[in-house]
């Protein structure tokens, strides 16, 4: 648990001043319209990472597998480094993207941390999983101003700074996962080949899309609008920070929630909060010390509930040897499916504003409960 916890608080960190970096890096060099690129390289190296890592683990283990997607990582984050020093788009997102296999590893590092536990433990280990993203949440933005303080210093650009914070937190998320056991045996509630259950993977599914998709597009233009009205790293900063928390701390409620009321109620609640998040933005879209931070605190913690309900979902409905397999394919599904929030958010706020973005992820994180709705209407 400790090495897992490890990995994902570091990888996050990478992400986290890494994506808000290149976003701005992308926006001054090639204007607002492609400021979402970078999001796109990150989900679609995410996706691929979890698929692949899905697929490689009943077979290569939990060390090996994490190991190599941190090492991946890590070099990922040198050649993006490379990239903001010269201010070239391609090394950057190449390096997002290399960045983001290793991150569709640290993904599914919470459904390895649930298959510790029996099943009505599963919604909490696996939060406290996610729950290490808090480490990201605060030290990533934290790092920003300094990071870029101390990079100017030896004449480099200073949305490099984040990005070298990329290069040592992979390098250390590469070093915890040397720590990972071989071997972990399997909860003594659970035989190794249990019979398959029926799975409901499709609930979780559309939710998590719909999530991630509002999670992203809001987010990802948030230090666009910030920027554009003036604001330096310090706000974006802070408001990311507030973002990140949302996302993050609260997780080990989340997942008491799932084990105590089930996932279905976790979802649904989640998805409401995002909701009420997209709507507060486009109340006040330029109040940075109130408004926005609340905004997207909510977008953050709404986007948690329905992470850890479908989590909680997938890790007990089905069996041991299909489950990393179904469970990387579905994370590939949700990333892959962000990258549309990622490309169409900065398209969506070149042609009408922060507004905009608010206004259609209201409706993305909406339209689950309005088809959940309708079939128990009928």
């Amino acid at each position: 648990m400790g090495a897992l916890f490890a990995g994902v608080a570091l990888l996050n960190t990478a992400t986290v001043g890494l994506g808000t970096a290149a976003t701005l890096i992308v926006a001054a060099g090639n204007g607002p319209g492609w400021s979402g690129l970078p999001s796109v390289a990150n989900v679609l190296g995410t996706a691929a990472g979890a698929l692949g890592a899905g697929l490689l683990l009943p077979g290569h283990g939990r060390r090996r597998v994490l190991a190599a997607g941190y090492g991946v990582a890590a070099a990922g984050a040198l050649i993006a480094f490379a990239g903001a020093l010269t201010t070239s788009l391609v090394p950057l997102l190449l390096g997002i993207l290399l960045v983001g296999l290793g991150n569709g590893g640290a993904q599914l590092s919470r459904y390895l941390a649930a298959d510790l536990y029996p099943e009505e433990r599963r919604g909490r280990a696996l939060s406290n999983v996610v729950w290490a993203g808090t480490v990201g949440a605060l030290a990533g933005p934290a790092l920003m101003a300094p990071a870029a303080n101390v990079v100017t210093g030896f004449g480099w650009p200073a949305l490099s700074g984040p990005v070298a914070v990329a290069v040592l937190a992979t390098a250390g998320a590469a070093l915890a996962a040397a720590f990972l056991p071989r071997h972990v045996p399997p909860p003594r509630d659970e035989p190794v080949a249990a019979p398959v259950r029926a799975t409901g993977v499709a609930r979780p599914l559309v939710a998590m899309v719909a999530a991630q998709l509002t999670m992203v597009a809001v987010m990802t233009m948030t230090p666009v609008q910030l920027e554009d009205h003036g604001h330096g790293l310090d706000v974006v900063g802070w408001v990311l920070s507030a973002h990140l928390i949302g996302m993050f701390a609260l997780a080990p409620l989340s997942g008491r929630i799932a084990d105590r009321w089930g996932p279905r109620v976790t979802i649904n609640a989640g998805l409401g909060v995002l909701a009420l998040s997209t709507a507060t933005a486009l109340a006040a879209p330029t109040a940075h010390t109130s408004g926005l931070p609340v905004a997207l605190f909510l977008l953050g913690y709404g986007w948690n509930l329905v992470f850890v309900g479908g989590s909680a979902q997938l890790s007990r409905d089905l069996a041991p040897e299909t489950r990393s397999r179904v469970q990387g394919t579905v994370d590939a599904v949700v990333w892959s499916a962000s990258a549309l929030a990622g490309l169409g958010s900065g398209q969506l706020l070149a042609g009408g504003g922060y507004a905009l973005v608010a206004v259609v992820g209201g409706v993305l994180a909406l339209l689950p409960l309005a088809l959940t709705a309708s079939r128990h209407g009928r």
